[in-house]
């Protein structure tokens, strides 16, 4: 039987044990084939010299991410364990560009290659749309991107933009004017927006409309120039509102475009006009499109396990 040794000298081994054994009892589970034994700064796997290679790949790639962001959790080792090979996780090479220093000092970057193709592609287009389901980084990606080009004064103002479906017919029961109604719907954005601008400055903004967050149907009429705009919950958009929306694209703009089509609120036999712009885009040069999946989410590791079942019972359907 073979023998692999690997040191930990980077990390304690405190925090890349995790807290009662998790991390380490979570790839013993991706590698039921070995004997896996973890004992003060060194583990030592036992088995087939194949395994221990592949065994030896990944944990050299968990070790650098933690190199990279300063820490490991359970999220970050299911998406080096679970990768198609070590290249499939590994980002790109700007994967170290700090998007925003946020509050409080907190570094914003792509935290899956996916969300670095995401960055990559906004960079080379105009125009991008960022699919995927809950949890994958698309919103809070894209508005760290927007707040980038703000400061960075590639962009005058920042637009951000949903399809008020879910406030829809019971809007005007809801108590308060119409920013108090629509502002919970908008809530994530907003939550964004915080972890990257201190409150004082976030609120100037907004008051002075360099940062807008508004309902889609606001957008009508209007020719948006020097913004980044992003449209979050594309799904829920019809075709008029889709082609609207794509139309107000101004000089000097840039937009993403946002949504998840397994979670479509829209009325029974109305077509998505995410999915139909998809479709009608994909050939268009200084158009982008990335796909993000499970491995992507970044939630609570619960969430990709969500993801997956309803996935399951969706394509048996």
């Amino acid at each position: 039987m073979n023998e692999l040794i690997v040191e930990l000298t980077e990390i304690s081994p405190r925090d890349f044990f995790g807290n009662q054994n998790a991390n380490i009892e979570l790839i013993k589970k991706y590698f039921p084939k070995l004997k896996i034994v973890a004992r003060g700064n060194k583990i030592t796997a036992y088995g087939d010299e194949e395994i221990l290679e592949e065994f030896d790949d990944r944990l050299t790639t968990i070790l650098e991410h933690f190199a990279k962001y300063n820490k490991i959790d359970e999220n970050a080792i299911e998406r080096v364990l679970s990768s198609d090979s070590k290249d499939a996780y590994q980002a790109s090479p700007g994967s170290d560009q700090v998007l925003v220093h946020g509050v409080n000092g907190k570094l914003i970057k792509a935290q899956t290659a996916n969300q670095q193709k995401l960055v990559d592609l906004m960079a080379k287009n105009d125009m991008v749309f960022a699919i995927g389901p809950a949890g994958t980084g698309k919103t809070y990606t894209g508005v760290a991107l927007a707040v980038k080009a703000l400061k960075e004064k590639q962009v005058r103002r920042i637009i951000l933009t949903r399809p008020a479906v879910e406030a829809g017919e019971n809007l005007g029961f809801l108590p308060g004017d119409l920013k108090e109604k629509l502002d919970p719907y908008m809530q994530p954005l907003y939550d964004a927006l915080r972890d990257m601008i201190p409150h004082e400055k976030l609120e100037s903004h907004i008051e002075k409309g360099v940062i807008q967050i508004a309902p889609m149907a606001f957008m009508r009429g209007r020719t948006l120039d020097n913004a980044f705009v992003i449209l979050d919950e594309a799904q829920n958009t019809t075709h008029a509102q889709m082609k609207m929306f794509l139309t107000r694209m101004g000089k000097h703009a840039k937009f993403m475009i946002t949504g998840d089509p397994g979670q479509i609120d829209l009325p029974r036999r109305t077509i998505s006009g995410l999915k139909e712009a998809l479709l009608i885009l994909k050939e268009i040069e200084g158009v982008g499109m990335v796909y993000l999946d499970d491995k992507d989410v970044i939630r609570h590791r619960l969430v990709k396990k969500v993801i997956a079942a309803y996935n399951a019972i969706e394509n048996r359907n």
